[in-house]
């Protein structure tokens, strides 16, 4: 016969006491998700080649120790489109990310907002927003959407 214990919830905050290796120290991206997911497709084709090292890596081993260096170039390679967005397009990109924060993160609604940071990210950085796996136009390049 099966024993039961009642139910428990912690009272204390968690602390991980494992120490993290002196190796990880890394400055992080320091962005919040609304940027993030404004600019994910172009961290995505910026970085592809160090994202796809990582993720070789982490096929390789389980254990998080073992793709250190790899986690810390795509968090590099992330930080320095960060900062070519803010040089070249901020005023849109500013505009597109406070539009997803303001709709529940939902790029249907900030099209319009998309459609201009795009455009700038092309014309200035030569990146274009491609998504994987879509066929025929793009939704982001639609004109006659319900959003616009």
């Amino acid at each position: 016969m099966a024993t039961f214990r009642e139910p428990s919830l912690p009272t204390g905050k968690f602390v991980d006491p494992t120490p993290a290796p002196a190796e990880s120290a890394h400055p992080e991206v320091g962005s919040t998700s609304a940027p993030l997911k404004s600019a994910a497709f172009f961290i995505g084709a910026y970085c592809k080649d160090y994202n796809e090292d990582f993720m070789l890596c982490k096929d390789e081993n389980n254990d998080p120790a073992h793709c250190l260096k790899e986690g810390r170039k795509v968090t590099r390679c992330a930080m320095d489109l960060i900062t070519k967005l803010r040089e070249n397009c901020e005023k849109e990109w500013v505009a597109h990310y406070q539009c997803l924060e303001k709709n529940n993160q939902e790029y249907y609604a900030c099209r319009k907002q998309e459609r201009t940071f795009n455009e700038c990210v092309f014309s200035k950085l030569n990146l274009e927003k491609v998504i994987p796996g879509a066929s025929g136009t793009p939704i982001h390049l639609r004109k006659d959407t319900i959003y616009n």
